[in-house]
């Protein structure tokens, strides 16, 4: 398990709900669009880090 990475998703993961929160409140939907790909982006970087974990707990 990736300490590192994990930390990484959950920082750009925040700094996308932010963006998307100030796309609503200023009415950019650019800004919204660009904070839910950073969502995204962060939950892809978690499901990928769990398969590592569990394909290492399978071979152990």
């Amino acid at each position: 398990m990736s300490i590192e990475k994990r930390v990484e998703a959950a920082a750009k993961n925040i700094e996308g709900k932010i963006q998307e929160v100030i796309g609503e409140v200023t009415g950019n939907p650019d800004d919204k669009i660009e904070g839910k790909s950073k969502q995204a982006e962060a939950e892809a970087i978690h499901t990928v880090e769990n398969i590592k974990d569990g394909v290492k707990k399978a071979l152990e």
